[in-house]
């Protein structure tokens, strides 16, 4: 593989990494999930810990998917997980609902008010180039 080839892919994986990471962060932050959280809880002077549980998950699941590893788990305890992985997929779903409505304040910030539809459209041609270009070149 050239050097150019390299420095590209680099700048891809980059320029995804940071999209998917502040994606995630505008998406927690614009639900407050943590501090909804902790309203329903209770448990206000957790609330540290919660954020960092938050930080601590996010980079562990980073690792287990960067470095491919595995472990063969009793069909029982993969069950728990996938229903709670489930339900977190599911409020995650949910919650999505109340995000769209950042596109449109986006929209009249970066003064795209009459193109809403243009940037709705990047975006989802976006996701679906990527993730085509995923399944189908294994990347």
């Amino acid at each position: 593989m050239s050097v150019i080839k390299c420095l590209l892919l680099i700048l891809i994986g980059l320029g995804g990494g940071l999209a998917v990471g502040s994606g995630l962060v505008a998406f927690i932050t614009v639900l407050d999930i943590i501090p909804r959280l902790t309203q329903l809880t209770n448990a206000h002077r957790y609330i540290r810990s919660l954020e960092w549980a938050l930080v601590a998950g996010a980079l562990f699941f980073t690792f287990i998917d960067f470095f491919h590893w595995g472990v063969q788990l009793p069909v029982i305890v993969s069950s728990i997980y996938g229903i709670f992985a489930g339900i977190f997929v599911g409020t995650l779903a949910a919650g999505l609902t109340e995000v769209l409505n950042v596109f449109p304040i986006l929209a009249k910030r970066i003064h795209m008010d009459g193109s809403l539809l243009f940037l709705l459209m990047a975006v989802v041609l976006g996701k679906v180039t990527g993730s085509l270009l995923q399944w189908l070149l294994h990347l």
